[in-house]
């Protein structure tokens, strides 16, 4: 029987959808993408949902959306590179009603790993596994025996006095123009404090600069094994639209 739900990424810019087959861990058709609207205000962003729903396959109740934000039982607790309306506000309850329809939401990095985790790099991986994402900031999810640990936000780990993000993020490595064997010096700070407070078994590294791996993973020296996500810009798409469908036969 076709497991299919309905997957939704959105970004401070972009806003990306497409129907996910949930047992080949893959998009079905074309992947949408719109703009995010300017401000990106909840009632906005949700239009511009409800218009890209009515472009993908209608037939399909589930709908996941990952989302810049610290998500508990479907409130909203922090905004990234979206409106502060977004704080403290019930998403999960705006969207469904919004959109006619039952609607999971859950924190970007948590579905990137999620995605990883079924689909990828972490598929059947047992203990602990670390999912990080390198980009503007730094992503991170955490599972134990393949289930998620909720928003673990350790981007902003202070280590030496810094909120080490704003030294270890990719975008700290484009604005201070290093090389990239300066940004794994700076990295391994960071995974090694990673390493020492929870002892994975697996780290998984995401992010666009994820295709150059070969230029800093193998800088970094660590007890765990450290690899390249597999799922690239999809991730968001496939683990929103898995825990959606979990969800919904639960």
């Amino acid at each position: 029987m076709a497991k299919h739900a309905i997957g939704i990424d959105i970004g401070g810019t972009g806003i990306k959808g497409a129907l996910v087959d949930l047992k080949a861990g893959v998009v079905i058709g074309d992947r949408i993408r719109h703009e995010t609207p300017e401000g990106a205000n909840p009632n906005d962003v949700v239009e511009v949902v409800r218009k890209m729903l009515a472009e993908l396959p209608r037939n399909h109740s589930s709908v996941g959306i990952c989302f810049p934000s610290i998500v508990r039982h479907g409130v909203t607790l922090s905004a990234a590179n979206v409106a502060k309306d977004w704080i403290g506000l019930d998403a999960a309850a705006l969207f469904s009603e919004k959109l006619k329809r039952h609607v999971h939401i859950l924190n970007d990095a948590d579905a990137a790993g999620v995605a990883e985790i079924k689909f990828g790099a972490g598929k059947k991986i047992k203990g602990t596994v670390m999912m990080t994402t390198l980009g503007t900031g730094i992503g991170t999810a955490l599972f134990t025996n393949g289930e998620l640990v909720p928003n673990c936000e350790l981007g902003h780990l202070e280590i030496g006095g810094v909120d080490y993000e704003t030294k270890a993020a990719y975008s700290a490595m484009e604005r201070e123009n290093l090389s990239f064997e300066t940004w794994a010096n700076r990295l391994q700070v960071y995974f090694s404090t990673l390493e020492r407070l929870f002892s994975p078994d697996l780290f998984i590294v995401g992010g666009g600069i994820s295709k150059q791996h070969e230029q800093f993973l193998p800088l970094l020296t660590l007890n765990a094994p450290i690899v390249p996500a597999s799922k690239r810009n999809n991730a968001g798409i496939l683990g929103a639209a898995s825990l959606a469908y979990k969800i919904s036969k639960n």
